[in-house]
């Protein structure tokens, strides 16, 4: 075995000085400068962060694809300088191997196998190449030229450089299993059904919650051009919600029931629509309208050409039975729930996350989200359908949503029959470990820390101990227990055909 390695190393030490011989034969010109400034452009990775930092400025793939290259120059770094390097000592090529006008002094002190700054190139640009293959073409040849710059300049013999280049490549695949590529989402899809035509908002009432904003009359003035006929009808911040839109909803003619504001306010609307067997018509309105973007009415446009045409569709509706109170006397409320509820620390990520998405972008933001929540948070003991578990987050979807991992954003089917049930626990060893592990290399949805089911029906128990819940964005305290079931198809719901 020593004698077949002997050999080997005496090959590759004969085939490095031959190529580097060739290349000191080549005549001197601008071609030397060139290579000395990227080879330095790219000492501590300088140049790839640079990159990135462009790359960032544009969210979505791109954005993706700098984190991915960023992450995979990092770990290729790691192994290069803090195992191989020293596993492998050997010296870097003389002066005299070399013309002294292409020779970069000083060099490196450390060991020339294997190249360092050929891992980081290769890293970054295979990194960035996996999710965007465009962008990562476009850095190859500068990736390249840094590996072979440092040949060029004496920093490395050519075998340094392979390695390198090969350790780089093979950690923006490692990393790539991190970062699993997310598969396409499912088409939307709908089970139509008709609705009452409302030419110019002829016998629709819409209540329009926009929390007492400067914009208030602003928004009802806008209803107003775009719904003539319609009654609208403003609530103001110390005005009773729930009693004004069933006010809404009852008023003589009315025959659909609109909604401007967020999900809480489209939440209470459709149990009112729901109660009375008339459509819902949701607005684009509030901060967060889940429901409008799920059902197609995202913009203003879109909700008038479903109103005026009839076009409407059938959607699940969630009800909530919430035990709250002493255990003795317990106070049983039914909520409606067209979205999600959650228990746990779910909110606070969510709002972090929306918080940062603008400036990072969804991925990245909801990376940085869960660090910063799970970092100081801590897990709730809860029986969910009679299991115990500890628990850092228990998320309840109306629907099936994705992606399948910590972060659910799109619902592309409203009437699939099921609750999305999604547990992140801490009932395994080193469990705060896991979970910013499985956050920093993407993979919660696969990790053993995550539990995803569909039901029909689900319990949470809180064992006596009471809890904070979420439904729909609204916050209740002192929750002891909470039962999840679904009404197939319960609600109407105006939505543009394709």
């Amino acid at each position: 075995m020593g004698s077949t390695w002997g050999k080997s190393h005496r090959w590759i030490g004969q085939l490095d000085k031959y190529l580097v011989k060739h290349i000191s034969d080549l005549p001197g010109g601008n071609h030397d400068d060139f290579f000395r400034r990227l080879s330095a452009s790219a000492n501590h990775g300088k140049l790839w962060m640079g990159v990135a930092a462009v790359m960032v400025a544009f969210p979505g793939k791109t954005r993706r694809a700098a984190l991915h290259g960023l992450i995979a120059q990092a770990v290729a770094s790691a192994v290069t300088n803090g195992v191989f390097k020293t596993l492998l000592p050997r010296s870097r090529p003389l002066p005299e191997h070399l013309p002294v006008f292409r020779f970069v002094n000083p060099q490196p002190t450390s060991s020339s196998m294997p190249s360092g700054h050929s891992a980081s190139a290769l890293a970054f640009a295979t990194g960035v190449g996996l999710v965007r293959p465009t962008l990562g073409a476009a850095l190859a040849p500068a990736a390249l030229g840094v590996a072979y710059s440092r040949v060029h300049t004496g920093a490395h013999w050519p075998s340094d450089v392979v390695f390198g280049s090969a350790l780089g490549a093979g950690a923006a695949l490692v990393t790539r299993k991190w970062w699993p590529v997310r598969p396409p989402y499912p088409k939307p899809a709908r089970t139509w059904t008709s609705a009452p035509e409302l030419p110019e908002g002829e016998g629709l009432s819409v209540v329009v919650n926009t929390l007492g904003g400067s914009f208030r009359d602003k928004t009802a003035d806008a209803l107003r051009e775009v719904f003539p006929k319609a009654y609208i009808t403003t609530v103001l911040p110390e005005d009773d919600l729930v009693a004004d839109i069933q006010a809404a909803a009852d008023r003589p003619g009315t025959v659909a029931l609109g909604v401007w504001g967020g999900d809480g306010t489209v939440n209470a609307a459709a149990a009112a629509a729901v109660e009375r067997s008339i459509p819902l018509l949701v607005l684009p309105g509030g901060t967060l309208n889940h429901f409008a973007r799920d059902a197609g009415t995202g913009s203003l446009k879109e909700a008038l050409a479903a109103a005026s045409r009839g076009e409407a569709a059938l959607a699940d509706v969630g009800l909530v039975t919430v035990e709250r109170g002493l255990a003795g006397s317990p106070e049983t409320a039914v909520l409606t729930m067209l979205n999600t509820s959650s228990v746990g620390l779910y909110p606070d990520l969510v709002r972090r996350r929306e918080h940062l998405q603008p400036a990072l972008g969804k991925p990245l933001a909801g990376v940085v989200a869960m660090f910063r929540t799970f970092a100081a948070g801590t897990p709730l003991t809860l029986h969910v359908d009679g299991v115990l578990h500890k628990v850092w987050i228990a998320y309840v979807g109306r629907g099936r949503y994705y992606p399948r991992d910590h972060a659910p954003l799109l619902r592309p089917v409203m009437d699939d029959g099921v609750l999305d049930l999604r547990l992140i626990t801490a009932d395994e060893s080193f469990a705060r470990l896991r979970l910013l592990w499985s956050v920093l290399t993407g993979t919660v949805a696969s990790s053993t820390i995550t539990h995803l089911r569909e039901a029909t029906e689900v319990r949470i128990d809180a064992g006596g101990a009471p809890m904070a819940l979420a439904v729909d964005g609204e916050a209740l305290a002192g929750v002891r227990s909470v039962k999840y079931q679904v009404l197939p198809r319960a609600l109407t719901y105006y939505s543009p055909r394709p």
